[in-house]
């Protein structure tokens, strides 16, 4: 893969470089425009989705950073981005071009004060991972052999510029309107300053390994703290795939369901037991072991679930809520998705909207047992996805809703859905936690 010498710092820069994307996007449209006239209006617009993606993500991945992590973030909305999206961006999460040689050792002596061999006793410059904040080395010290993080240069100075300048788009793509809607931004901006905080990172993945490596087929690296800098993770370099290329050829279905009721029950357990969770479940952040183990990486993603929040979410996971006309609709008001100030028109839909939703979404909550290879159920989550992504009632109405933290809690939902999908585990166990 072609490596970069130099990543665009100021915000002249990465504007100049978005602009640029920006015009390649308008040609790409010009192209649409005459394709249509003699061509299928479907496969004018797949071919139109294609060259924006590639052009989109080709511009996205030079600056790297917050403008990436956000693609990476899209790339699991496979409900809402047409495929050509999702297939281009989820490349974010784990194969993205890597800074060259010369540009890792300059990085890193600059957050470090010192050159790798002076710290370890190999380091190999090329990267073996690169991603949307940072990319990964192999280095070795006392016969260990050690995964070295190192943060892009110029990425936690360019978060606030990078969000603003995505901002417009967001907001046309979710329906975004109101004087209030800066809150949903500044949560992400909140969690991209803390996944730059490499120490805060240490602190939190060492927090995580404490809780939860007593749960059955789950592993963890060790980090080393001492090897370790604001910018700079030091941990266990862990053998494996990732879990993207073992669901392309795994056929042992005990294998898939051991892993399956792993990854839930982490999950379960961090969100119900400790109130906190693994923000970012995207299948670089998973590796399987030759035993068949899941290993979990990366926890700079990691959301607080206050009470006020926690409570009336999970109480609209059950089922003799969402039934509940009165309760249900109680609930939608204390998270914020029905508002005040919302007429009547609006109060109708978006309560028949989010229990169509949830009465769907909720399902694997209203039983003992769940099957997530079930594609009927994953089929009927797109459908709904593309019936509202669709809605022109929808387009009509401020799609301002809920509390800030339905975005990396029902990210964090998303993710792992589509995981348990992806592995066809069946059988899950879905309270299994609570006996952990």
């Amino acid at each position: 893969m072609k490596t970069i010498d130099k990543i665009p710092t100021s915000k002249i820069q990465r504007a100049t470089k978005l602009v640029s994307t920006g015009a390649k996007v308008g040609v790409n449209y010009l192209k649409y425009y005459g394709d249509k006239i003699v061509n299928t209006e479907a496969s004018a617009k797949e071919r139109l989705n294609k060259n924006n993606a590639t052009d989109i993500y080709d511009g996205l991945k030079q600056l790297k950073g917050s403008a990436l992590k956000v693609a990476q973030m899209l790339s699991m909305e496979k409900s809402i981005l047409p495929q050509a999206y999702v297939e281009k961006f989820s490349l974010a999460q784990f194969s993205v071009p890597p800074l060259s040689p010369p540009l890792v050792i300059k990085t890193f002596k600059k957050y470090f004060g010192k050159m790798p061999n002076d710290i370890f006793d190999t380091f190999n410059a090329t990267s073996v991972n690169a991603a949307s904040i940072g990319q990964v080395h192999i280095a070795e010290k006392n016969g260990k052999k050690l995964a070295v993080k190192i943060q892009y240069p110029g990425v936690a100075q360019s978060i606030a510029s990078d969000l603003a300048m995505v901002k417009p788009i967001a907001m046309s793509m979710f329906n975004i309107k109101g004087k209030d809607s800066d809150k949903y931004f500044k949560e992400v901006e909140n969690k991209l300053v803390e996944e730059t905080n490499y120490l805060l990172e240490i602190k939190q993945s060492k927090e995580i390994v404490e809780a939860c490596s007593h749960i059955p087929n789950l592993r963890f690296p060790q980090y080393y703290e001492e090897l370790s800098s604001e910018r700079i993770i030091t941990m266990d370099y862990m053998v494996g795939e990732h879990l993207s290329e073992f669901v392309s050829h795994n056929t042992d279905q005990n294998k898939s369901n051991n892993l399956g009721q792993a990854l839930w029950d982490f999950y379960m357990f961090q969100i119900h037991k400790l109130k906190k969770v693994h923000a970012d479940p995207h299948p670089g952040n998973f590796l399987i072991s030759k035993k068949g183990e899941l290993i979990a990486l990366d926890f700079g993603c990691m959301k607080t679930i206050p009470m006020d929040f926690y409570t009336p979410y999970f109480e609209l996971a059950k089922k003799e809520n969402i039934n509940n006309k009165a309760n249900f609709v109680e609930k939608l008001y204390e998270l914020e998705i029905l508002r005040e100030d919302d007429s009547k028109e609006e109060i109708e839909f978006f309560t028949d909207m989010f229990h169509e939703m949830l009465s769907l979404f909720t399902q694997p909550f209203h039983a003992e047992v769940f099957d997530f290879s079930d594609a009927d159920f994953f089929g009927k989550i797109a459908e709904l996805g593309e019936k509202y992504s669709k809605s022109t009632d929808l387009k009509k109405m401020n799609g301002n809703r809920g509390s800030k933290h339905f975005i990396y809690i029902n990210r964090t939902f998303f993710g792992l859905y589509n995981l348990m999908f992806d592995l066809k585990a069946k059988d899950i166990q879905i309270n299994n936690f609570i006996n952990l």
